[in-house]
């Protein structure tokens, strides 16, 4: 889950944002509904059935779970719910992810290798799950490393996988120095390394982060990551 800034500007910033990012569906609001009341088997149920209506995992990630998740959000910004309800929407919507991980991977692979990894001292991995399996969507091999890695780990990671991209996730903007420092650290041990960055905390900054590295590029969502691995695929 994805939480915003607390402080007051951020916040109205965050709930207009919402309007402009979403389609605020009726699939979603339901999801919303039986994830802060816990109904798990009514939330996984949701998700299936829209999906039978021809929907794409895409569609399903950027329309109905993101949009739930960003008002989570907002609910728990207004303490109109609690840490703990906060815990289990989460943890619902983590289980939606891996109950649909069958129909995601296609059995096909490409013998291309991505490492997935939030930013040091970030919680919430569920967007950077999304992006793991879309990559495992395309037959990119995903090694999905969520929240509480260590950067000296990390690096670690990268030699002994030698993926052809790294893709960090920044959820909330006071981690945005750890980018810097976790960014700075990995150019200076793999230069080359292309990296994809994204998350909510993008929504609410105006600077280019693209000019201080080389070889990186902003996914704003999983619509663009889509094009960016198509376009990919005409390179490697």
């Amino acid at each position: 889950m994805i939480l915003s800034l607390s402080s007051n500007y951020v916040y109205l910033l965050h709930e207009s944002n919402i309007l402009k990012m979403t389609n605020d569906t009726n699939y979603s609001n339901s999801l919303l509904d039986k994830l802060i009341n816990g109904r798990r088997k009514e939330s996984s149920h949701l998700a299936h059935t829209f999906l039978s209506e021809n929907k794409t995992i895409t569609e399903l990630y950027e329309e109905v779970i993101k949009p739930a998740l960003y008002k989570v959000g907002i609910l728990w910004e207004k303490n109109k719910i609690s840490v703990a309800t906060e815990h289990m929407a989460t943890a619902i919507t983590e289980g939606i992810l891996n109950e649909l991980y069958d129909s995601i991977y296609n059995g096909k692979n490409n013998d291309h290798r991505v490492v997935v990894a939030c930013v040091e001292n970030e919680l919430h991995q569920v967007g950077i799950k999304m992006v793991a399996d879309t990559f495992e969507a395309h037959g990119w091999e995903s090694f999905f490393l969520g929240t509480g890695i260590p950067l000296n780990e990390l690096i670690d990671f990268i030699k002994e996988s030698k993926p052809k991209i790294l893709a960090i996730s920044l959820s909330v903007y006071y981690n945005y120095a750890n980018l810097i420092k976790m960014l700075t650290k990995i150019k200076e041990e793999y230069p080359d390394l292309e990296i994809l960055i994204g998350g909510q905390a993008f929504n609410y900054s105006e600077k280019d982060i693209t000019n201080k590295f080389s070889n990186l590029k902003v996914i704003k969502n999983l619509y663009d990551l889509n094009k960016y691995i198509e376009l990919k695929k005409q390179i490697i």
